[in-house]
């Protein structure tokens, strides 16, 4: 294992360059503390876990933001959060936390909140933390030297050594499980450069457990140092024993950081692309899905239409059918689509009908900058409209009409009284998501009887009987529709097409918008959504800290990793 860390360091160095450059960025430096002392005390139970207590005394820089929260680190999380208790100065501390990953790289260990007891600027502060039963912490010791053996290791905590300044007095405490006598155990020579003497003071404890205790005032509290101990297995359960060492965060977490680095850098490109993509495609600006209250009725189709955001060359063509409809224009060409402006203009026409018919006095690229301006100005007034309306609540309104008008359709019982019908709603169908599929579920194979403004659409029904052609009456008309004779004054034969027929002319009108006049439509819409609902400038920096509360106090920790295949560390954790 020693030389796959090793092989690991290079890739550790790099890691650590990567997120210190990334987490530098725009925080200022106003995390500055000693550890005057850390006594640590490890205590293996006879049910083979481990008792972690530790007590800092803190002094914070008088120049630092507050000792508001403290990371520690260790080997797992293997214990229960409900049974560990902390303090500072003797008062409790109730915000204790899993360890907050941005602070304790391998995710082990945990998070105290100091809250109202934090450590102010220029004061000291003891912090202390009991930890009890952390499990799948043994394991077997080399057989080759010493059979039938069990041990473990631990590694106190450290901080970032940008945020540490000075000496600690460091004490280490290993007690031995019970049972164990004085001349059974073994220690391990502790490592990292530590600064005090290799050979512990031993002993036994009150309750008669035999212990391993190191101490130097010269260590400091940013280094990583390890100690540990072993005894018999048999003074604990077998089950304790970790007889395969699981693969540890410390083992992966190098080539996590890496992988994961190049893994987000990829995802924000591919999110920030989709999102720029998306937003091309969406006309209305954010403030419109602000919701309000109550719904905004006497909204057009057309502008139902926009409000759910339907494609652009949809709602143009819906707004082309309008303008036929009530005599404002006819189709000169449908491949390459091309209109005839009809004048007078109605007196029916909304103004956004006026302004689209306008439009095509120009040819090329300048019709598609006056359509562009005609979209923008009818979003614009949208949403004016919408002030202080739920959309949600709008759009559901809509879509209930719609649902309606299918209703009014489906319902008719002959071909020419659902013809008609269909006519009487095709602005609100037309507004449907499904509208080229539900076309030819309603109608099928059967007839549909074209209206008499037909010939304005298709130049090939363009002959006198068909403008003078007409529907039977059925019910109301709607407020646009034009009277017609009765049933007994209509024609003996109605130019009709198959319902799938009809369903097709109608799509080939939007393809028509999307081919020849409009070009690419994401283009096209994107030129709108640029004005309607242009992408935020972002905010001026003006700085932030490492938690919303904008104080904090401390460092990153540093990753740990294990030297044998029989002992488990406790990672470091940060001291904010």
């Amino acid at each position: 294992m020693v030389n796959s860390m090793k092989k690991l360091a290079p890739v550790i160095l790099i890691t650590i360059f990567l997120l210190v450059c990334v987490t530098s960025i725009g925080f200022a430096q106003t995390y500055l503390f000693s550890v005057d002392s850390e006594d640590v005390v490890v205590a293996i139970t006879d049910q083979g876990k481990m008792d972690v207590e530790i007590t800092y005394v803190f002094t914070n820089s008088p120049s630092a933001s507050p000792i508001d929260y403290v990371d520690v680190g260790l080997p797992n999380n293997n214990f229960s959060l409900s049974d560990v208790t902390a303090s500072v100065d003797g008062k409790s501390i109730y915000d204790i936390s899993y360890a907050d990953t941005q602070y304790v790289q391998t995710g082990y260990g945990v998070t105290l909140g100091l809250g109202n007891n934090a450590i102010l600027p220029g004061h000291s502060g003891r912090v202390t933390l009991l930890i009890p039963g952390i499990s799948s912490i043994v394991f077997p010791a080399d057989q080759d030297e010493i059979p039938d053996y069990a041990s473990f290791e631990f590694s106190p905590n450290w901080f970032g050594s940008d945020y540490v300044q000075g000496t600690t007095d460091l004490t280490v405490t290993l007690i031995l499980p019970p049972g164990v006598t004085p001349d059974e155990p073994r220690y391990f020579l502790p490592s990292g450069g530590w600064p005090g003497g290799t050979t512990p003071e031993s002993g036994l404890t009150t309750s008669g457990q035999v212990y391993y205790r190191w101490n130097s005032s010269a260590a400091n509290a940013y280094t990583k140092y390890e100690f540990g101990a072993a005894f018999p297995e048999n003074y604990i359960p077998a089950a304790a024993i970790v007889t395969t060492p699981p693969i540890t965060w410390g083992d992966i977490l190098p080539w996590v950081c890496c992988l994961g680095l190049v893994g987000l850098t990829i995802a924000i490109i591919i999110i920030a692309a989709r999102a720029a993509a998306k937003r091309k495609l969406q006309y209305l600006p954010p403030k419109i899905s602000i919701e309000g209250n109550g719904i905004k009725r006497g909204l057009t189709a057309v502008e139902a239409a926009i409000l759910m955001e339907q494609p652009m060359d949809k709602v143009l063509t819906m707004i082309l059918f309008a303008a036929i409809k009530k005599g404002g224009a006819q189709v000169k060409t449908k491949e390459p689509l091309d209109i005839e402006i009809l004048y007078p203009f109605p007196s029916t026409l909304h103004l956004y009908e006026s302004e689209f018919l306008h439009a095509f006095k120009f040819k090329g690229a300048e019709r598609q900058k006056a359509l562009q301006e005609m979209m923008v100005s009818l979003i614009k007034t949208l949403s004016e409209k919408m002030k202080g309306f739920s959309r949600k609540e709008t759009i559901a309104y809509y879509e209930k009409i719609i649902e309606q008008a299918w209703a009014q359709v489906t319902a008719a019982e002959t071909p020419e009284v659902k013809s008609q019908k269909f006519e009487e709603v095709m602005d609100w169908t037309m507004a449907d998501n499904d509208y080229d599929s539900r076309t030819r579920d309603v109608f099928g194979n059967g007839p549909v009887f074209l209206p008499n403004w037909w010939g304005r659409y298709d130049p090939v029904y363009r002959t006198p009987s068909t403008t003078t052609a007409s529907l039977p009456k059925v019910g109301k008309t709607s407020s646009t529709s034009i009277p017609r004779p009765s049933v007994l004054d209509r024609p003996v034969s109605l130019p009709h097409l198959p319902g799938s027929d009809f369903a097709a002319s109608m799509v080939k009108g939007v393809q028509g918008f999307s081919s020849n006049i409009i070009g690419g439509l994401a283009g096209f819409t994107s030129a709108i959504t640029n004005k309607t609902n242009p992408v935020p400038k972002p905010a001026a920096s003006s700085g932030s800290s490492w938690r919303s509360s904008g104080s904090g106090g401390g460092g990153h920790s540093c990753a740990c990793a294990c030297a044998c295949a029989g002992c488990a560390c406790a990672c470091a954790g940060g001291g904010r």
